[in-house]
Order: C-alpha cells, then structure tokens, then sequence
C-alpha cells in the first residue's frame, strides 16, 4: 500500500522510528541497520516500507535503502519467518554478506544471527538460494561469459559477486582471472576478491 514515506522524523530508537508526514505520525518497526543510518530528531527522512496485515494486527516496517526491503520481503517468504524475526536478521547482518551466506551455502555464518537454528538456515538456503541468483542475473543487462555456462560453481560464484556490488562484466572477470576446473564456490570467490 506504501512504497515509502518521506518527511520529518519525529522519533527513533533501536527498534522503532515515527516519521510525521504532514502532521500525521506513522510508526514503524525498523531494523538496527535502518536505525543506524537515521539523521537526527527533525530532519527530514525518507524510508522504504512494508505493512505486514493480519487477522488482530497491522504492522509498518521501514527500511533506509530498497535493498533492505527486498530482502525483508524474500525472508518474510520463508516458511516459519515472520516480519518480526526477518527484521532481527537485518539487523544483525547486512543484505550482500546475508546473500553471499545464503549463495554459497554458508550454514553456519547463517546460524550466527540471533533466533536463527541450523534448520531456519538451511531452509532459508534452500528457499532462497534459486531465488536470489536469478534476481540477481535478471537485474543485470549484460549477458553471462559463455565460458562458464557448464560450469555451476562458476555461475554461483559470478552472482555471490553480484550480490556484493560488482557488476557482470568485473564479476566474469574476476571469476574468469582464478577459475580453474574443481574448485568449490567459496575457493572462487575468496581468489577472485583477494586478486582484485
């Protein structure tokens, strides 16, 4: 229903924000990552949102950047993930490394975050790993190196450095400089950053 608000921010603390659009004050739940990222008390604020509605309950999130959101949205589609626990993980890992984690299997960098157990973590794997390589590529015009078309490790490796701000080209690149035959996901990536 909302895309975002913008105007005055009227009050903040680690888990909640109201921002005042035109004398009326919406409240939203927001992660400590958004928190972080808030100017002071008055200035004017613009936040990404979410309104979670249920049966006894209507909920706003806000998040600083549109990144935050989708990814809330993506873990919030989890099964046995809610609003209230998606925010948690937010606030305890920044989107690119949670999306690196997810990517590369990574269990127990996912098991870190509070109120996640190694089940959550490997269910969110399973549920989002698919879904976040193809966002990923489908966000990006350019088109993949053939080279690497056979080869699932070097396609995986390619979006995790998507999913950190490179763009195609310099992720082919980097994958391309260190690829050899057999390597695991992780061992790509780590070469291809230290080499960059």
């Amino acid at each position: 229903m909302f895309a975002y608000l913008k105007g005055n921010l009227a009050f903040k603390n680690n888990e909640n924000a109201v921002v005042d659009v035109g004398g009326v004050g919406y409240s939203l739940q927001i992660p400590f990552s958004t928190y972080r990222l808030l100017p002071d008390i008055d200035n004017e604020v613009k936040l990404y949102t979410y309104m979670a509605v249920r049966e006894d309950n209507i909920s706003l999130f806000g998040f600083f950047s549109n990144e935050e959101k989708r990814l809330f949205e993506q873990l919030i589609s989890v099964s046995g993930i809610g609003p209230k626990l998606a925010v948690g993980v937010l606030s305890d890992i920044a989107p690119a490394e949670f999306s690196l984690a997810v990517i590369t299997d990574d269990v127990n960098r996912l098991t870190k975050i509070s109120g996640i157990g190694k089940k959550t973590a490997q269910r969110m794997i399973i549920e989002l790993k698919d879904k976040m390589k193809k966002e990923d590529i489908s966000d990006n015009v350019d088109v993949p190196n053939v080279q690497f078309s056979n080869n699932s490790n070097a396609e995986e490796a390619i979006a995790a450095l998507q999913v950190l701000g490179y763009s195609n080209k310099d992720a082919v690149s980097m994958v391309n400089s260190v690829f050899k035959e057999d390597m695991q996901v992780e061992e790509i990536i780590k070469l291809a950053l230290k080499n960059k």
